[in-house]
């Protein structure tokens, strides 16, 4: 049997091609392919601004930064996701509050992040987990009153839908992923979209050093003019290879996101009955892009995700389990959060599943056979 991994990025001649050509033309660091790339993104997204970063991880950093969070400050994150969500917030100077998630969608609601709130709360991260949107509507009632800077983390989330419109396009400001595992890839990098044009701007300075002339423009001049540097700023920079690539890919968005979409919908009509398993689905508010299919295995599987696991393993199906939760990890403790039951169990009894634009309807049937076939010493 061949391996099925969980995630293979959709990449072609025509990736290779726009790599090519940033190569012949000698100018391979950020320049006027990322100012494409930042402009169409920016445009497919419905966002006023958008700012080419070196990964997601660097764009929430920044956006933090822009937002005014720094040291003293609390910012609400979920422990469902990724540890980076939690990391920015240290990097930033302040301090991550955990807080617990939907138990269908496994995001934030303001009835999980309003418990956690205290007078020292400047900022809630909110992240479309796998995907799935976010209510943002629901967050940011709780959170416009009070003044408090609801951050869009879409690391996964490029094609998502909420309520109607591109995820993040509601947004005072949204970080997205383009990692190999994400829909988009440019093989590394990330993007910072605003609605407001001073964080755009700043975002751009801090990006490059915090320089007053950007690398492109001097390189543009015969005689560069002197910089300077009027605060302490980061390398966070795409480069034009990574550009091309985004570029590309972003053509390719709306068939990559159709294909996950159709394999999702697949695994979720074979799953339809099957004792146990709970497969991630499309809220009320929106549609996912399927990132990740993720499902919750419930006790009357009879088997726990571990098992699931060593089964699909067997038949050398490459799944992984669900999302991390930060608060457990040595780094976080003794971070305050309030009871965490939701995420402790998601992060317990779920999977993610193989879904890639390539993959065959005869692979599919493989993950499919495995997960429904029925476990040993349970009655079908």
């Amino acid at each position: 049997m061949t391996r099925i991994n969980v995630m293979r990025p959709w990449l072609g001649q025509e990736e290779a091609a726009a790599l090519a050509e940033v190569v012949a033309s000698g100018w391979v660091a950020q320049g006027p392919r990322v100012a494409r790339f930042e402009e169409a993104f920016a445009e497919a997204q419905q966002a006023r601004h958008a700012v080419a970063t070196s990964s997601c991880t660097t764009a929430l950093h920044l956006a933090l930064v822009v937002a005014g969070i720094g040291p003293g400050d609390e910012v609400v994150v979920p422990s469902f996701s990724f540890i980076a969500t939690a990391n920015v917030v240290v990097h930033a100077g302040a301090r991550p509050v955990f807080a617990d998630v939907d138990p269908v969608t496994g995001n934030v609601t303001a009835g999980t992040v309003e418990p956690v709130l205290s007078e020292r709360t400047r900022a809630v991260v909110v992240v479309d987990q796998g995907g799935v949107p976010v209510d943002l509507d629901d967050v940011r009632a709780l959170c416009d009153p009070l003044g408090i800077v609801v951050v869009e983390d879409a690391a996964c989330a490029v094609g998502s839908a909420y309520r109607g419109r591109p995820v993040g396009a509601g947004a005072d400001i949204s970080a997205w992923s383009f990692h190999p595992r994400k829909v988009l890839t440019t093989g590394e990098g990330g993007m910072i979209t605003t609605a407001r044009e001073d964080w755009a701007a700043r975002a751009r300075t801090l990006r490059e050093h915090a320089m007053t002339i950007s690398a492109s423009a001097r390189h543009a001049s015969v005689l560069a003019p002197a910089e300077e540097y009027a605060e302490v700023g980061w390398n966070y920079r795409m480069t034009d290879l990574q550009a091309a690539v985004g570029l590309v890919q972003l053509g390719r968005l709306p068939e990559i996101v159709r294909r996950r979409r159709e394999l999702a919908r697949r695994y979720t009509d074979a799953l339809a009955g099957t004792p146990g398993l709970r497969p991630v689905a499309d809220p009320p508010w929106g549609e996912t892009n399927f990132q990740s299919y993720w499902l919750e295995v419930a006790p009357e599987r009879g088997i726990d995700r571990e098992e699931v696991l060593a089964r699909l393993a067997r038949a050398d199906i490459s799944a992984r389990r669900g999302i991390m939760a930060a608060h457990r990890q040595p780094a976080y403790a003794g971070y305050p959060h309030a009871p965490l039951p939701v995420t402790e169990r998601l992060t317990d009894s779920t999977l993610i599943l193989p879904l890639f634009h390539e993959m065959t309807d005869d692979e599919q049937s493989r993950v499919l056979d495995v997960l429904t076939s029925v476990p040993a010493g349970v009655r079908p």
